[in-house]
């Protein structure tokens, strides 16, 4: 029997697995310093040049794994779409003060970031798609966290409630407290939690 050509399809296996390996590792590389880049410049001024060198990458392996600008940060946004949920959905349903502090834990690590992306929605279309995404689950959010303001209203009340919530609880409210007015975190939390008490309390 001959051993040697027996090892061979094993040897094949184990290689082709650690190629996967690592070209898994690569574009998780890739993907993260995306993500960095995304949240510290405008969007125009992202190439994927910075991207490479942010990974210790070349240029041609960002492309070979993500072709283009567009699809490399389109990935990046879909990955922090989905940890700023998973962050959010800890807010247990029913308690502002809980919500609110969660809600601040998203913004003040990413609120300015993210003001900056929606003044720049309107220029690049690619942006719109994840700002709209980021509405939708702000809207979602506060009508699960919020549920019991919302119980037992029907209709356009129903709705003008649910608008009030996401508006008490939007980030343009936190740069308002913290950024233009310059209140502390606390006081600011504070705040968003005093205006949610009436509707909260079924006023």
């Amino acid at each position: 029997m001959n051993m040697r050509a027996g090892s061979e399809p094993a040897k094949r296996r184990y290689r082709m697995t650690a190629r996967a390996d690592a070209a898994a590792a690569t574009r998780e590389r890739i993907l993260e310093a995306a993500v960095a880049v995304f949240w510290e410049r405008p969007m125009v001024d992202i190439s994927l040049e910075t991207v490479a060198r942010r990974a210790g990458v070349s240029l041609p392996t960002v492309i070979r794994h993500f072709q283009d600008k567009g699809t490399l940060l389109g990935a990046a946004a879909e990955r922090e779409t989905e940890r700023v949920r998973r962050q959010r959905d800890e807010a247990p349903v029913g308690d502002a003060r809980a919500a609110v502090r969660i809600l601040f834990d998203h913004y003040e690590e990413l609120g300015d970031a993210v003001l900056r992306l929606l003044a720049e929605e309107e220029n690049l279309p690619g942006l719109r798609d994840v700002a709209e995404q980021g509405r939708e689950i702000h809207a979602q959010w506060c009508e699960r966290v919020f549920a019991p303001a919302l119980r037992g209203r029907r209709g356009d009340e129903r709705a003008r409630r649910l608008a009030q919530l996401i508006a008490l609880t939007d980030v343009y409210i936190w740069k308002l407290l913290r950024r233009d007015r310059k209140l502390s975190r606390d006081e600011a939390e504070t705040a968003v939690c005093e205006m949610l008490e009436p509707l909260m309390s079924g006023s």
